[in-house]
Parts: C-alpha cells; structure tokens; sequence
C-alpha cells in the first residue's frame, strides 16, 4: 500500500498564512479596492484548505484499508503486526499527521475566520454572477462540506475516529476484539518504547518520541471510540496510567496538545468507569 503524506512543511506554510489585507476587508466592506485584494489572496488559501479536506477523504479509505489488512482472519493481531509491519508503519505515519495537522488546526483558530470571510464573499457575489460560483475552485457546495469539516476541534483525528468505528460497524462478522487488540497493541508498543531507557537511548532525536507518542495518543483515541466501555475503564487493554505518565514526563511544550486531545476528543474519560486517579492525571 503507497500512500504519500502531505508534507508537514505544507501544513506550516497553510497555518502561519494569516493575511492582514482580510483583516483590513473585514473591518472596511464597503472598500471595494480593499475587497478584491483579499478576495485574491485568500483564494490561493483556500485552495490549500481544500486539498488538505479531500486528502482527508483519502485517509479515510486508506484507514479502513489498512485496518481489514491488520484484523483479517486467520492471523491474531499481534501476528499481523508482526507480519505486515510496513502496514502497521504506514497506519502509525497516518497516525503521526493526524495529529500534527491537528495541533496546528487547534492552535490556530484565524483559519476558520478567513475561510469564513471566502464563503460569504462567495454567497454575496453568487447573487450577482451565478456564473462564479462555477468557474471558482471551491464552490458554495464544497465551501460547505469544508465548513463541516473545520468546524471541528479535530478535523483530521474526527474523521479518522468516524472510519474506525464505521469500519467496526459494517464488518459485523469480525470480532471487535481483532480491532481493539490491534490498537491496543500498537499503545502498548509505543509506551514501552518510551518508557524503557533501553529503547529510547536508540531514538537519534526528539522528533522520533515525538513520533511514538502521537501514534500512541491516536490508537488510544480510536479504542476508546470503538470499544464498548473505552480505553480508561480497568478492564481496559491499554495501560492509560503508564500511557498518560509518559507522556507527562516530557516538555510541556511539546506533550500539551496530545494531552487535550485525551482530555477532549475521547469518548468515555468522563466514564463513570474511569478511575479518578486517571482523571486526577489529565487535569
């Protein structure tokens, strides 16, 4: 399975773009000047918006495949793992921009004001010239469905948690268990990994952890969306109090957006199951 990822470097240049001429738009709507200066500079942007939406609609279908790959019988999920591990490599690179993509989405609220700003100009000229609707690259009814898509906290990680449990859902005849050990396998390996001095003496840099404990976070989140009672109940197969531990022994800086990503994209924290030392840990 090729599946090439859109470069993080794309997603700097995408989320660090806020144009002060929108601003200047905003604030005087009847410049006309003023008006057709930020319509063409955010256009470029939103056509970046655009390519990172359907490149979730990629990720989608490559998820699902990757999981039929993972849980297919007669194999046990710690054998497929074993046997397909540039499968389980590509599912953890996956994993890794979901969340880098996410982080920046989180922390850069203006995205979701410009693209505000396109879809109105859109709707207001689309009365005036039915014809440019048409001929722009993202018209009123892709602005829409990108619009959805934004609005959430977690775009990328939401769409990937919805193919999990969609995948779940239609494959009826496989054991859930064969999804849930999968993920759960793949945490458990990431958190030995970093929590074993042995092992993370191999790790040439931080982007590295950087990398395990992403992809730990985001299996933790797709079990929790999947399994019956979640990843933080005890009779959980993920160790969550070693999983949030590590993690909390790591720069502040650089663990504070997969942290609230535990705390605010998984289903059943606030579980009356979960323990309150768990939730004593995310706080």
């Amino acid at each position: 399975l090729q599946f090439p990822l859109l470069p993080i470097s794309a997603l700097l240049l995408l989320f660090l773009c806020r144009l002060p001429v929108l601003l200047q738009a905003i604030q005087n709507p009847g410049d006309l000047q003023l008006q057709e200066k930020a319509w063409n500079a955010v256009c470029p942007l939103v056509a970046k918006l655009k390519r990172f939406y359907e490149f979730s609609l990629r990720l989608e279908n490559a998820l699902r495949s990757l999981l039929e790959a993972l849980t297919s019988p007669p194999y046990a999920p710690m054998q497929h793992l074993e046997r397909e591990q540039a499968l389980a490599k590509q599912f953890a690179e996956i994993l890794h921009f979901t969340l880098s993509f996410d982080e920046l989405k989180m922390t850069n609220p203006a995205i979701q004001n410009d693209f505000s700003y396109y879809r109105r100009t859109i709707s207001r000229n689309r009365l005036n010239n039915q014809q440019l609707e048409a001929e722009n690259e993202v018209n009123n009814e892709m602005a829409n469905r990108m619009s959805l898509f934004y609005a959430e906290a977690t775009p990328m990680l939401k769409t990937l948690s919805n193919a999990t449990t969609k995948f779940v859902s239609e494959n009826k005849t496989l054991p859930i268990e064969d999804t849930t050990d999968c993920l759960s396998t793949m945490a458990c390996v990431c958190r030995v990994m970093l929590e074993t001095p042995e092992y993370r003496c191999r790790f040439t840099n931080t982007d590295t952890m950087l990398f395990c404990m992403r992809v730990m976070v985001g299996v933790i989140i797709l079990y929790d969306h999947v399994h019956p009672v979640g990843a933080f109940a005890k009779t959980s197969k993920i160790d969550m109090k070693g999983c949030i531990k590590v993690l909390k022994e790591q720069p502040s800086n650089s663990v504070e957006g997969l942290l609230n990503a535990l705390r605010y994209t998984t289903r059943h924290l606030n579980d009356d199951s979960t323990s309150k030392q768990i939730r004593a840990l995310l706080q």
